[in-house]
């Protein structure tokens, strides 16, 4: 097994590659988005990078590391609870209140993807025996990336998708051969993952295309060995939504044992310390 770790990335996360290119790309000077932290820093960075306006619509439970960070980079966030109205919703109210403002999703919109994809081309070049590549899916925009890249270069390369057992609409909607969204935002230390469902974009080219192979569950359990593995035998700081890949390999070994290269996907290294803290301590 090997690791693509995107913990010293800009921002800390994949989440630059997709934040870069719809900033560089999108001819508007104001850019709205929801997230739960990492696309926002990434976005908002991308913004300043560009000389552009941008607004991130958060939930009020974000990682106060992560929403100190969008304001950081110079946007402007907007908290919300999501119980009482969806980061969907707020975002179509700011987008009646700035018409000329460009809608962006987290996973769902193609700069994202091909920014994404930037990622899977660096792990076919940098390891070209690779069998299986296994990355987190929350709204599937990664993992949508990394496909379109096996795809562009023809490569007989599995993507897998590793999704939190209490966030696990991808699995489903797999098993189920139709889209599936989850009632309410979903619980699970993996905050990338609290997705309700994934993107139309990432479902046709997911399922509908066939391009993700298997959707491996991981419970909270497993993440959080994982958190604690990462630290103590890689030396690496991951937040729980980088360590579902390294989780579902371990939680389901027996997929794996044929003995071809896997490459996991660590997606990102931004954790409040305080909840970093508890795993490290087996608290959580």
């Amino acid at each position: 097994m090997v690791i693509a770790t995107e913990t010293f990335q800009h921002t800390g996360s994949f989440k630059f590659r997709a934040g870069y290119q719809v900033a560089r790309n999108a001819p508007h000077g104001h850019i709205i988005a929801a997230s739960s932290g990492n696309f926002g820093q990434a976005l908002a960075l991308g913004c300043l990078t560009f000389g552009k306006r941008c607004t991130i619509v958060m939930p009020h439970t974000s990682a106060q590391v992560k929403v100190d960070a969008v304001r950081g980079y110079g946007a402007d966030v907007d908290l919300i609870d999501v119980r009482d109205i969806s980061r969907e919703a707020r975002v179509q109210q700011l987008a009646d209140e700035f018409p000329d403002a460009y809608i962006t999703s987290a996973f769902d919109d193609p700069w994202v993807i091909a920014g994404n994809a930037t990622l899977g081309e660096e792990i076919l070049e940098r390891c070209p025996d690779v069998e299986s590549i296994v990355a987190p899916v929350g709204g599937g925009g990664l993992t949508s990336g990394l496909v379109m890249a096996v795809r562009d270069q023809n490569r007989q390369v599995s993507v897998i998708g590793a999704e939190p057992l209490t966030a696990n609409d991808a699995a489903r909607s797999m098993q189920a051969g139709r889209l599936i969204s989850n009632e309410s935002e979903p619980q699970t230390l993996a905050d990338g993952a609290r997705t309700r469902s994934l993107g139309i974009r990432n479902w046709e080219i997911l399922f509908t295309q066939g391009g993700l192979s298997q959707v491996l569950e991981v419970t909270e359990e497993a993440l959080c060995e994982a958190v604690r593995m990462l630290f103590l035998k890689a030396n690496l700081k991951v937040e729980p939504t980088g360590a579902l890949a390294v989780a579902a390999v371990m939680t389901h070994s027996e997929r794996f044992m044929h003995g071809g290269l896997v490459c996991c996907v660590v997606s990102g290294g931004n954790v409040d310390p305080l909840v970093y803290a508890s795993i490290l301590s087996g608290s959580k």
